[in-house]
């Protein structure tokens, strides 16, 4: 399916109507493109005049001590390494509306999860979530079926996942060895568990907007 930014943000508004909080979800595999498209999905929204803000999903990565300690952190990113309890929490909180929702944000640099770092205002009518497992149908993240408004699915062919993860960690200076390993042995693994065990979204898109 080939639709514009701009267009996505009509159909948004289009489907909001008058509702005071509208909650659009952008799930896919790592390197699809999700936290690219939620930030300019937002500045659209912003542009015909309305409050928008995104929340990502990453901000719910497990520690690393509680990874080494379950032997998980070779595999960080899997659906089994994030606070799903946390986030349904938050999401939650989020779609009543009634207060500000302080929400943790992931720093890729340091591999860790800084909390409180993002604050979502009653006042943003639009919240844009971006994650991995937003349609996952496994486990504790099928409770978030019916939770978004309005869904995207970022579904890249592998072959386009595989040139952007290695441009992604080879980004962090990691060794050619270490980028391969978070490259075949995790995220391509992620991301085809993840196109295979999906709900169907609104929009579903090869690529991600501009």
């Amino acid at each position: 399916m080939t639709v514009s930014t701009e267009e996505i943000a009509g159909e948004v508004l289009s489907r909001a109507g008058d509702s005071r909080r509208f909650l659009i979800g952008i799930a896919g595999p790592p390197g699809s493109g999700k936290s690219t498209m939620a930030d300019n999905l937002a500045a659209a929204l912003k542009a015909r005049g309305e409050s928008a803000a995104v929340l990502p999903m990453d901000g719910f990565h497990m520690d690393n001590a509680i990874l080494i300690e379950r032997g998980l952190l070779a595999r960080k990113g899997i659906p089994e390494t994030f606070d799903v309890r946390g986030f349904l929490d938050i999401i939650a909180a989020v779609r009543r509306a009634d207060q500000e929702v302080l929400a943790p944000v992931f720093d890729r640099s340091r591999e860790l999860a800084i909390a409180s770092a993002r604050p979502i205002d009653p006042k943003d009518r639009f919240i844009i979530v971006e994650g991995n497992y937003l349609l996952f149908t496994q486990g504790k993240w099928a409770e978030l079926d019916g939770v978004f408004d309005f869904s995207i699915m970022l579904a890249p062919p592998i072959e386009v996942l595989e040139e952007r993860l290695w441009a992604r960690w080879r980004g962090y200076n990691l060794s050619e060895e270490a980028a391969s390993a978070k490259v075949y042995d995790n995220d391509l693994p992620n991301g085809r568990l993840i196109l295979e065990n999906r709900r169907p979204a609104d929009v579903t898109l090869e690529i991600a907007l501009a």
